[in-house]
């Protein structure tokens, strides 16, 4: 499974989702692949001291004679290593204009490199641009982050529109794993009725698990940690652990 985590609005708890999903996973002793394809880096230096970065997914996706396979890093999970990424790939776009390959090459590049995997989590940036779009076409499944807030669908149509069209002209295999609904406050009426919205829309989709706000998974980050290591007994533990087993029983 080549999972994309993918919400093109900020401060849904997409890069949250991706590190700490891939924990899960790989604590499970499923053999899992963290790509970090969003300029920031959260997903990378969550598990690699940047000095450590030699070459990253920005180096792999503008020269494709560089296998991916020399940019993978291991982790102090066993079973889990990361395609880094660093603020240069902000800069991708601009220079494969005019490249007729550009939506492919991420695609291409983890071909050889997947089969050595169960699970490769793709994190993305907050936009539809090159990099999200590349991700939806070399993606076997999507999960989408929604934030538990008053404009929570806004933007998932466009998202769903391009998600539908990637489907028709290039990756029919793409499919929707699930929504995760991400920063909840149960004690408000109005999350409580945010959630019900997101259920109505997209049904069976919504997985059971929520994440709740939580101060221990919004400093992990910070302290480059996932919050199996940052907080291990905390709620934030619990509940990216039950969304790990969620998504094996969804496979």
């Amino acid at each position: 499974m080549i999972l994309a985590v993918t919400n093109q609005k900020g401060g849904v708890g997409k890069t949250t989702t991706a590190i700490n999903l891939a924990a899960a996973l790989a604590r499970m002793g499923q053999r899992t692949l963290l790509v970090d394809l969003d300029p920031q880096a959260h997903s990378s230096l969550s598990y690699v001291d940047i000095e450590d970065i030699q070459r990253s997914i920005y180096d792999a996706l503008l020269d494709m004679s560089l296998p991916l396979s020399e940019i993978v890093m291991s982790t102090d999970y066993e079973t889990l290593d990361v395609v880094p990424s660093r603020i240069a790939l902000a800069k991708l776009e601009g220079r494969l204009i005019g490249e007729f390959d550009g939506h492919y090459r991420l695609r291409d590049k983890l071909k050889p490199v997947a089969r050595k995997y169960d699970f490769v989590v793709i994190d993305t940036p907050p936009t539809l641009g090159l990099l999200t779009v590349s991700a939806l076409v070399a993606a076997t499944h999507l999960l989408i982050p929604i934030q538990a807030s008053y404009l929570a669908l806004e933007g998932t149509d466009d998202l769903l529109e391009t998600v539908e069209r990637i489907k028709d002209r290039v990756n029919p295999r793409l499919k929707l794993l699930g929504v995760l609904v991400t920063i909840h406050d149960s004690r408000t009426i109005l999350g409580r009725d945010v959630v019900n919205q997101i259920r109505e829309v997209f049904g069976e989709k919504v997985f059971e698990t929520i994440i709740t706000r939580s101060v221990r998974l919004e400093e992990s980050p910070a302290y480059k940690e996932s919050i199996f290591t940052h907080a291990p007994r905390s709620s934030g533990a619990k509940q990216y652990e039950a969304l790990g087993e969620e998504v094996l029983s969804r496979v």
